[in-house]
């Protein structure tokens, strides 16, 4: 069943629904959390920056990498989902962007089935295409096709 993406105006950090919420986010795979959407995450909650960090310390010995998702709840039906999704950071010298369109498609893939399980509605900023540098028109069908076209409602917010 294939339920569409709802667009909102406001805070992806103060997700708008009924029932258990993931809130959805690309990460970069260097273990840096320090601009962007990730500092709103932690004006509310340390639990996603201390799992992301602690995470990527123990890559050793998990799953840490490009496609990888981590579940933190942060309330009683309220989830964060770091998603690594971005190679590197982008630096005053670096060409090209850092968005990984294969590993958030990965990522989704891989965060539908949890949001399903919990019973979850999915809310993301425009993921992938802040500091990342991706573009809306990539990652949109990698949403459609990995979560709402699994019957995963999901919102996206404008700021």
């Amino acid at each position: 069943m294939d339920t569409s993406i709802t667009y909102l105006r406001g805070d992806a950090t103060a997700p708008q629904a009924k029932g258990p919420k993931v809130i959805a986010h690309v990460c970069n795979d260097l273990g840096g959390w320090g601009k962007g959407f990730v500092l709103a995450l932690s004006r509310r909650w340390p639990e996603p920056e201390a799992a992301y960090r602690r995470w990527h310390r123990e890559r050793a010995g998990n799953d840490f990498g490009l496609g990888a998702v981590q579940l933190v709840q942060v309330g009683p039906a309220l989830w964060v989902a770091n998603m690594v999704g971005q190679r590197g950071i982008r630096t005053g010298r670096s060409t090209g962007v850092p968005v990984r369109y294969e590993a958030i498609d990965a990522a989704l893939g891989r965060l539908g089935p949890q949001a399903a399980r919990l019973g979850a509605s999915v809310h993301m900023p425009r993921i992938g295409c802040g500091l990342a540098g991706g573009r809306w028109e990539r990652v949109e069908p990698l949403v459609r096709a990995r979560l709402t076209e699994q019957g995963v409602p999901v919102t996206v917010y404008d700021h």
